[in-house]
């Protein structure tokens, strides 16, 4: 068994694309519009070296003012491969003022950083 594709919620579907190719040289796909759902589009992200796939969804029913934290996924967590790959992201991360927290050896052994798509949904990198 494998995951398929991760989805999340997004208020702006293009900037959370350019996000995935800008930071992460994901190709995506062209917009999906629901025919049953009025209003829903999705794309998929593809990681590059045939990563996972990722599926970013909208709608007009989507709130900023929705609580930061809600049951339900939380982040995801893209592995980089090493410490210098993480660092680097971090570091162009940080002067793009997207980045959440440093890289850093959490207490159960990751060496991640955290930083943020435009709507501020977290993306753990890790080695």
């Amino acid at each position: 068994m494998r995951i398929a594709h991760t989805a999340l919620w997004t208020s702006d579907i293009d900037a959370a694309a350019k996000f995935w190719e800008s930071y992460f040289s994901a190709t995506v796909g062209e917009p999906y519009e629901s025919k049953r759902r009025p209003g829903f589009v999705s794309r998929f992200v593809h990681l590059p070296e045939g990563g996972d796939q990722i599926e970013l969804m909208t709608g007009p029913w989507l709130s900023p003012e929705a609580p930061d934290e809600r049951i339900g996924w939380d982040h995801i967590a893209v592995s980089l491969g090493s410490k210098a790959a993480v660092d680097a992201l971090a570091e162009r991360c940080g002067a793009d003022g997207c980045l959440k927290s440093a890289p850093r050896t959490t207490g159960d052994g990751f060496y991640e950083a955290v930083i943020t798509m435009p709507d501020g949904t977290p993306v753990e990198i890790t080695t």
